[in-house]
């Protein structure tokens, strides 16, 4: 089995999504496991200078600035495609995504590779059979409330990318009770694998 953790926190020291996903993975994981780990923050680029939608440009026109945003969007589509568990860890900044979250989505939107169009111009996604947690954490934003637009994006992206089973656990509105938000988000993890 492969595990794939994605964490998106600009903070690296005290932060309570990287905690909790690390928990969560520490309790999926089993013997044997293989773990894909990415941190979001330490090499993101943002998409530009597209040409056409889903991430393509002829190979003749790339300036070194694609190329070098091909060459880790290749990475991101295949550790997507190699793994079968995915983690993401995810605050809520300003009500949505981090910019580095957003980006990654971006550069895992690929036309052949994570998604297809049908005849019919539909989308349909590529990446069949995997399952989705989510970790999100927020200091005032309730979780999919109408101020989160977070989560319903990061929910509609996987299952775009063909991922449909998807999980959710939150630590929201840290800011009111952090101790409380944090203990329900740990009896979250606890509850999803009781028998």
């Amino acid at each position: 089995m492969k595990i794939y953790q994605i964490d998106s926190s600009a903070r690296k020291e005290g932060s309570t999504s990287r905690a909790l996903a690390k928990k969560l993975l520490d309790k999926i994981k089993k013997p044997g496991d293989e773990i894909i780990y990415r941190d979001l923050d330490d090499e993101m680029l943002f998409v530009s200078g597209l040409t056409e939608s889903g991430m393509k440009i002829d190979k003749k026109v790339q300036t070194e600035a694609h190329k070098k945003m091909f060459e880790l969007s290749d990475k991101l589509v295949n550790e997507l495609k190699e793994s079968d568990i995915i983690i993401i860890s995810a605050p809520i900044y300003n009500y949505g995504p981090p910019a580095t979250l957003k980006a990654w989505s971006d550069l895992a939107a690929r036309v052949g590779e994570t998604f297809k169009f049908k005849a019919d111009g539909r989308r349909e996604g590529l990446l069949k059979n995997k399952e989705a947690y989510l970790v999100i954490t927020s200091g005032g934003t309730k979780l999919n409330s109408s101020e989160d637009f977070l989560t319903p994006w990061l929910k509609f992206i996987l299952n775009f990318f063909g991922i449909e089973k998807v999980e959710i656990i939150s630590a929201d509105q840290m800011a009111l009770n952090y101790e409380k938000s944090v203990k329900n988000a740990e009896n979250q993890i606890e509850n999803l694998f009781k028998d």
